[in-house]
């Protein structure tokens, strides 16, 4: 069985949600505290044991390839004020090995993941989606199903039951378990919105894929707005073999949804030591 190396984060949508300030800047750029929601997805890729990142990005999107780079004339500038401390985030932004590609038709996520077909190689992969942060203080999530996957060998969805009503509509899984450990037989997958989904398990943006999804891909017919769905490969994929789900322990964010995005925001700058106490007594005096 191969060992997972390889990443794949979709960053291709237009974060419509985020309107107007995607207008101008790739949603996966807008920060929680004082970094870009894409470096928490990369950094919880690169310590769940991922070697190799494939970013797939769209028309205006240059910002994240830039992120990634170095930048020589800041780095030059910083040492120059003594900022080391800052010199030494920016340098080890740089070391990330991500790679890029283009989507060139908006045409759905399972498009996006064929755009990766050729960085993959024929190897089990992991795609985890920018939308998504997962916030756990031992494990990160991609590592949970990585670990699954190691044990199984087969595709892995991560999943969470959900607590409280959901505004957006979720990818309800039905599945059938078969350990107390959070692991079931993926059959199908439906869409529910609010109410419909307390208590039901949904998908996360956290997969990990064998390559023989490309194949399937390929066959899924678009949907009625044009776009190929991940959804429906699984589902094909489950009638020919075993896909697996695994519950993700990990606090979830929503960052496409703006009340999620300022949870995030707020719960991250408590978690910071050097903002928590002073950010707590002025939360405490606002509210």
């Amino acid at each position: 069985m191969k060992l997972i190396r390889k990443a794949v984060i979709p960053a291709a949508g237009y974060g419509t949600r985020f309107l107007p300030a995607t207008k101008s800047i790739p949603k996966e750029m807008i920060p929680i505290v004082d970094k870009p929601v894409i470096q928490y997805i990369v950094e919880e890729a690169i310590q769940s044991g991922i070697e190799e990142i494939l970013v797939i990005t769209g028309h205006g999107k240059r910002a994240i390839e830039d992120h990634f780079d170095t930048n020589v004339e800041l780095e030059y500038h910083l040492r120059q004020q003594g900022k080391l401390q800052y010199l030494e985030l920016v340098q080890e932004i740089s070391k990330i090995n991500v790679h890029y590609i283009r989507q060139k038709h908006m045409r759905g996520l399972g498009d996006a993941i064929l755009c990766a077909e050729s960085f993959i190689d024929n190897e089990p992969f992991a795609v985890l989606l920018g939308d998504d942060i997962i916030y756990h203080e031992q494990e990160p999530a991609m590592h949970q199903l990585m670990r699954m996957y190691n044990k199984y060998g087969a595709t892995m969805v991560g999943c969470q039951t959900l607590n409280g009503n959901q505004a957006v509509p979720r990818n309800i899984l039905q599945s059938v378990a078969i350990e107390k450990t959070g692991i079931s037989r993926f059959l199908n997958v439906e869409k529910a919105v609010g109410h419909e989904a307390d208590g039901k398990s949904a998908m996360l943006g956290r997969y990990v894929l064998t390559p023989d999804i490309f194949e399937i891909l390929r066959r899924v017919q678009p949907d009625e707005n044009g776009e190929i769905r991940l959804a429906d490969a699984l589902k094909i994929m489950a009638s020919r073999q075993a896909v697996y789900t695994c519950q993700i322990e990990g606090k979830r964010y929503d960052v496409g949804n703006q009340l999620d995005y300022l949870k995030a925001t707020v719960e991250y700058a408590l978690r910071r030591p050097e903002l928590k106490d002073a950010f707590r007594t002025y939360l405490n005096q606002y509210i």
